[in-house]
């Protein structure tokens, strides 16, 4: 009878905790995995650790989160039996798998996957040192924009008449317009400017003012515009926009100097095993012969780095590399487009509600900021970014300064041949404007004599 009542005592004392007790906090299994999943202190951080509190948070559940204990993502051995995470929750040790998990196929039939909560496709990453930079016919002509080009074209012509027309009018550059052998022509003062454009003299020289000024001034001209071409040609011949030499998996495979390979085991392993794809069946039976696949992500980043291998991976992981690495680069081309999911038991109810959760924080953005955060790009070119052709208007002030030499020659030379052809007429009695005038017809008809001269004397050598 005290045995009974001593019964009695102790179920409606442990009634009260029963009746009150919530529900039992869901084992959550993933793996260690950069930015996904990594370890601060004692506590876990990353991506899927955020995107776990926010679907908890959204569907009301508790949870504990523990490493997978084979440190593996998900595969079947030999007998068929599962590994890593997925072999957990198909043995009932977790009930959810919260990692980069790839969906398949193969694993749609084991567990329940919810709808992807990232989009990833299959790439490699190699070391920059094994590419080299763009080839191309008219690449000296990348420095400068085309706005540059046409502005550099424009100057060049003004100036050559400038000085063309400054050689005609002052009367300093010749003492007699009928018989100065020396006098600029047209194609000379274009020859002289480019003398001066490539740092080498051409004579002769201005012997004026007005065309000393203008020669001054183009020099200045030339000297700072050569020093930003080299400047810029060389910041790119040095910048780090390098794309490798094989940038897509044709060319990858067609090759036998780099070697390359992927997680063993894993779902992009699979990818390559289970493809009909002629190029993708040479990649697989290279990593089976060469033995070249690694055992974990860090694995094949390291041996990335280290030159000669390329790593075959998510894009995900790809561009965390590229962006923590400065020596990585990630091939163009990108294949077997696919997703990130959580993994549950067969017919688990709670499924539904995580896909709708996770379309939710898709929606809303969510899914944009955690990626945004735990993707920051800790890795910046030497000198900032990558160069660019240098802009017109970032040198108007030099353009300026070449109108202002110009317009200054010319209106040295007429002040020049107006003080001559004042000179005379005081001489001879004749109005200032007629002596002006007669000079200024006398000089360019003797232009177009010299020129006419010295095209017959060369016919006639």
């Amino acid at each position: 009878m005290k045995a009974l009542i001593g019964l009695v005592v102790c179920a409606v004392a442990l009634l009260p905790g029963c009746c009150t007790a919530g529900p039992a906090a869901l084992s959550i299994t993933t793996i260690l995995q950069e930015p996904y999943t990594m370890t601060q202190g004692s506590e876990l951080e990353g991506y899927c650790i955020d995107l776990l509190a926010e679907i908890a948070k959204k569907l009301g559940f508790k949870y504990e989160v523990h490493l997978v204990k084979d440190g593996k993502y998900g595969r079947q051995d030999e007998s068929g039996n599962w590994l890593g995470m997925i072999g957990e929750v198909v043995r009932g040790e977790a009930d959810l798998a919260v990692a980069d998990l790839t969906l398949t196929a193969t694993r749609e039939l084991s567990v329940e996957m919810s709808t992807p909560f990232m989009q990833i496709g299959v790439g490699f990453i190699l070391s920059r040192d094994l590419g080299s930079e763009e080839s191309h016919f008219v690449s000296f002509l990348f420095p400068f924009s085309t706005e540059m080009w046409v502005g550099v074209l424009v100057a060049f012509l003004v100036t050559g008449l400038c000085i063309y027309l400054v050689a005609r009018i002052s009367p300093c550059e010749w003492a007699d317009p009928e018989t100065d052998e020396h006098s600029f022509t047209l194609l000379h003062s274009f020859w002289y400017i480019t003398g001066a454009l490539t740092l080498q003299g051409a004579g002769p020289h201005p012997k004026g003012l007005s065309g000393r000024i203008i020669s001054a001034i183009w020099w200045v001209f030339a000297v700072v515009l050569l020093a930003c071409y080299f400047s810029n040609f060389n910041t790119m011949l040095r910048s780090d926009t390098k794309h490798g030499s094989v940038m897509n998996f044709d060319e990858l495979a067609r090759q036998d100097v780099i070697d390359y390979g992927t997680v063993e085991g894993g779902s992009t392993f699979n990818f390559f095993k289970n493809s009909n794809n002629p190029t993708y069946r040479r990649i697989f039976q290279h990593m089976e012969r060469k033995k070249s696949c690694v055992p974990s992500v860090e694995e094949g980043n390291r041996r990335a780095q280290e030159g000669n291998y390329a790593f075959i991976g998510e894009v995900a992981s790809l561009d965390l590399a590229v962006a923590r690495y400065c020596n990585l680069v990630r091939s163009s081309e990108l294949i077997a487009m696919r997703g990130y999911s959580i993994a549950a038991p067969l017919g688990s109810p709670m499924m539904k509600n995580i896909t709708v959760a996770i379309l939710q924080l898709s929606e809303s953005g969510e899914l944009a900021y955690l990626q945004s955060k735990w993707w920051a790009n800790s890795c910046m070119p030497e000198g900032g970014q990558a160069p660019q052709a240098l802009q017109a208007h970032l040198l108007r002030g030099l353009f300026m300064l070449l109108a202002l030499g110009c317009g200054l020659g010319l209106l040295i030379a007429l002040l020049e041949l107006a003080s001559k052809a004042r000179n005379q007429a005081k001489d001879q009695k004749k109005s200032c404007c007629s002596v002006l005038s007669a000079e200024l017809s006398q000089r360019f008809r003797s232009g177009r004599a010299n020129a006419g001269t010295e095209t017959s004397e060369k016919s006639k050598a």
